[in-house]
């Protein structure tokens, strides 16, 4: 993590991610594409709120999936990935074949990885949950067999294997939610890299702006017609007992799960609050 001395008001408070670990080359050609956003004005009007501009990005194409059993892969560089917190990792095979993968913690260059049904306990190594033993930190999970990783993808996150209960494998989420996944689900071992994500600071509006974020206007400030929480003479409190979105639904610490989803039996305990 990079802190910098407070030579203006903006740089005071800021932080910055230490990228000095990563890899100095170009991104691989053949695994970027454009992506159009949809943010902006459609018809003269804004049809997603406080997004557009930023820098222009291309998207690299990650495996989340496992398309190469039991080949062993090199990594052959370390990279930044604008369109997600993690750092990502190219990997290459024998045959000359690359990839991009989400980079777990402490993975070097000129290491070997391998996805198999069973593999060694190494960062990055990928292998079905069943024959992963109990303590071991796994991330990119899926959920459902062959769908490709899905859950715990975000910088510094990680998930803990609890026990094996026949065909399922119970896991302790980021979120200290417990929950059953299928024993026939592939995961990444490890943790994920850049966990010093979460002290970032962006110190100023203009680096908000390059990343494609529009200024948010605080509902308090609104009239009453703007949003539930506008009105009063001067600066007043919201005036209700429980904050709302613009359009009057609750918000904060409101249950928006579906009650009769299907996969509410495979949780074992909720997330504490």
């Amino acid at each position: 993590m990079k802190i910098y001395k407070p030579t203006t008001p903006s740089r005071r408070g800021m932080t910055g991610i230490d990228f000095s670990q990563l890899t100095k080359k170009r991104p691989e050609k053949s695994l970027l594409k454009y992506v159009k956003r949809n943010v902006g004005r459609s018809a003269g009007r804004i049809t997603v709120r406080h997004k557009g501009g930023g820098v222009k990005k291309m998207y690299r194409i990650i495996e989340f999936s496992q398309t190469k059993m039991d080949v062993p892969a090199k990594v052959i560089a370390l990279e930044y990935d604008p369109n997600r917190t993690a750092f990502i990792a190219l990997i290459e095979y024998k045959d000359g074949q690359k990839q991009y993968i989400i980079a777990p913690q402490n993975l070097k260059v000129g290491q070997e990885i391998i996805f198999s049904e069973s593999t060694p306990l190494t960062s990055g190594n990928r292998a079905k949950l069943k024959n992963i033993p109990v303590g071991t930190d796994v991330y990119n999970i899926e959920l459902e067999p062959g769908k490709g990783g899905i859950a715990v993808r975000s910088a510094g996150s990680s998930a803990q294997v609890l026990a094996h209960d026949g065909d399922y494998i119970n896991l302790k989420m980021p979120s200290t939610e417990v929950r059953k996944f299928k024993g026939e689900c592939f995961a990444s071992i490890g943790m994920v890299s850049n966990p010093e994500n979460r002290f970032y600071t962006l110190g100023k509006a203009g680096k908000s702006r390059l990343k494609g974020r529009r200024p948010h206007v605080r509902g308090s400030a609104m009239n009453p017609v703007d949003h539930p929480h506008g009105g009063g003479e001067g600066r007043q409190p919201i005036g209700l007992k429980h904050p709302k979105t613009p359009w009057g639904k609750p918000a904060l610490g409101v249950k928006t799960r579906n009650r009769k989803k299907w996969s509410n039996k495979l949780i074992i305990s909720r997330r504490k609050k």
